[in-house]
């Protein structure tokens, strides 16, 4: 299927006075043979107290007869009708080798048939001259696209509303004629070197192209209108089309109504009138159907002005409701030693990547942030890629007060620390102590599938609350201890693979947190160090634990804070649901370097070098991501 239009048209004659109309025939309907689909029809007569048959003339054409019983002081005649644009290939015929050339000579039989259009009128001196300058032999359908095209460049084209035709000798003379007047040229000249023609009218519909080139002949607009053109038959192909008028075969966007051996054959409306003063109108416009807009002109210049329009209208709106908006950037930043490598152009992850990542953002710290928190955890997830994307993080406040004071205990992925399962478990006691929280509900986290009684990592259930109005973390089981706790399946930090159905949906606290005057929740002054919690046992927890039934619950997923040994001998901390990671007084305790893992970005405005640059009050956060 091709591009859909529909063609509407209307003529309009309006008299002085009410007049008596005699038999109209009116030939607007395309033709049996038109080769472009055409999927629906309609035509209206007014007045619409008349008589109207439909039938065939003796060349094939639809003629609508009509027959008025009254007298009329206005006649209208509309066409509606829809047309399927699929290309048309004019060259797509084999001629019959008797007539690969010209001068050739029909068969007797198609002779006879062809004898109406073989009639020719008395040639003038301009005609015969014009004759003899192209008669010879040649190829035929060259023959023929040369003759057109010269057409189409001695006879200027105009818009005569004058009835009938020039003669021959007159388009030629003046070198000037309507499209009719060259088609009917066409047709004299076809004859008068034996080839049968005859004459065509028709709409010609032409389609603004949908990807313009730089050239200057691209159409802007689509546009129809009624045309003329010729057809000569050739033995093999049957009638093809050649419309002087632009030098071009005859294709999809020619729609023929009638033809016939003369221009009056192919009248679209015929008939008689009484003399009267008369008015006469029409128009034929088209339009597009279900039509996917251009890539490279998706709106008229009708719809840009309505779309400017409201995008002021929007622009007063904000303006008068004093609407502020920013805008952030996408810096994407590629590698100077091995640029060409797939890992700077085509590949989402790579070694050199993410060792220039780890740098960047240590850089950044350094340079921007020196109290910044680093953060290194999963970047997007993008389908049909196996695993997630990383992304780092810089996490720091813009009123200077520190996040994490000494870098020295961030890991670093060239050094191996040595640290194992003891010194994660030992890190995440001292932990749960400095929070206030009751160490035993440590929880060993297993590998499954395996005999190894060594587990991977640990848990430790933790949750924001407020007995009594103080904010306290709070530590509590989340389901009977199990023999085995048992991690899904992966590769993962532990954090992501806790098994779901081991954690229950339960309804979260509301927790009330100081604000500022902007409704901002306040931020500590100053860093908080309590040292002597290391050496103390947490209170009992002074809330009891959430009952296993929370069928009622809200949808929160109970938080942990997960650590495990990583392979470089560093020590990885995770924090499904939780508002804590630790802080740098537990690893100096611990005597431990750390490396933070988040299932999530952190929940803040941020600068990412790969995906945009915020800043907001309170914090300010770089994230070095993969692009």
């Amino acid at each position: 299927m091709g591009v859909k239009v529909e063609v509407h048209h209307e003529s309009r004659y309006c008299y002085g006075h009410p007049v008596w109309l005699g038999p109209q025939t009116i030939q607007l309907r395309p033709a049996p043979y038109c080769r472009t689909p055409i999927l629906s029809y309609s035509l209206e007569i007014k007045p619409t107290d008349i008589f109207l048959s439909w039938q065939f003339d003796p060349l094939a054409n639809h003629v609508a007869r009509i027959v008025f019983p009254s007298q009329t002081s206005e006649f209208f005649i509309t066409v509606n009708l829809t047309a399927d644009m699929t290309p048309v290939n004019p060259f797509a015929f084999l001629l019959e080798p008797d007539a690969e050339r010209v001068p050739f000579s029909y068969r007797p039989e198609v002779a006879s048939a062809l004898k109406p259009y073989l009639a020719v009128e008395r040639a003038g001196p301009q005609l015969s001259e014009f004759i003899e300058s192209v008669r010879g032999s040649q190829p035929t359908v060259a023959f023929l696209l040369g003759l057109n095209e010269r057409l189409r460049d001695q006879i200027a084209y105009t818009t005569r509303l004058e009835h009938g035709v020039q003669s021959c000798e007159q388009t030629l003379l003046m070198r000037t004629g309507s499209c009719r007047d060259s088609s009917w040229l066409l047709v004299q000249i076809c004859r008068q070197l034996g080839l049968a023609a005859r004459f065509v009218s028709g709409y010609l519909i032409q389609l603004a192209d949908n990807e313009p080139s730089a050239g200057e002949g691209d159409r802007k607009t689509d546009s129809a209108d009624l045309h003329a053109w010729a057809e000569v038959y050739l033995p093999g192909a049957g009638w093809v089309g050649l419309d002087p008028t632009s030098g071009l075969l005859t294709a999809q966007g020619h729609i023929p109504l009638a033809c016939g051996t003369t221009p009056g054959d192919a009248a679209p409306i015929l008939g008689t009138v009484e003399p009267a003063n008369v008015e006469f109108n029409y128009e034929v416009t088209v339009r597009r159907i279900d039509n996917a807009p251009s890539l490279t002109s998706p709106f008229s210049e009708r719809d840009w002005n309505e779309i400017r329009a409201l995008a002021y209208h929007v622009d007063r709106d904000l303006k008068a409701q004093d609407v502020r908006l920013t805008m952030g950037g996408e810096p994407t930043f590629v590698g100077i030693d091995q640029s060409e490598s797939a890992q700077w152009n085509v590949e989402a992850l790579g070694q050199q990547k993410r060792s220039a990542g780890l740098a960047l953002i240590r850089s950044i710290r350094e340079r921007t942030a020196r109290g910044a928190l680093l953060h290194f955890g999963q970047g997007k997830w993008y389908p049909g890629e196996p695993m997630p994307r990383w992304a780092f993080h810089c996490i720091s406040r813009t009123d200077g007060v520190p996040v994490w004071e000494n870098g020295d205990l961030f890991a670093l992925e060239s050094k191996n620390a040595a640290y194992g399962n003891q010194q994660a478990h030992d890190f995440l006691s001292t932990l749960s102590r400095r929070l206030g929280a009751e160490p035993d509900n440590i929880l060993p986290a297993m590998e499954p599938h395996t005999e190894e009684q060594e587990p991977t990592g640990f848990v430790l259930p933790l949750r924001r609350r407020q007995p009594a109005g103080h904010l306290a973390w709070s530590s509590q089981p989340w389901f009977a201890t199990p023999v085995k706790f048992i991690l899904s399946v992966g590769d993962s930090p532990i954090g992501y693979r806790i098994p779901v159905a081991m954690m229950p949906w339960v309804a979260p606290d509301v927790l009330e947190y100081e604000v500022d005057e902007d409704g901002q929740v306040k931020l500590p002054a100053a860093a908080t160090r309590r040292p002597e919690m290391f050496s103390e046992d947490p209170m009992p927890d002074p809330l009891p634990a959430i009952p296993e039934d929370a069928t009622t619950a809200q949808e929160l997923i109970r938080p942990s804070l997960c650590l495990s040994a990583l392979r470089l001998g560093a020590i990885g901390l995770s924090r499904p649901g939780s508002g804590c990671g630790g802080d740098e007084s537990t690893s100096a305790n611990a005597g431990l370097d750390r490396r933070l893992f988040s299932p999530a970005r952190p929940a803040t405005p941020s600068f990412q070098p790969d995906a945009g640059s915020r800043c907001a009050r309170g914090q300010y956060a770089a994230h070095v991501g993969v692009g």
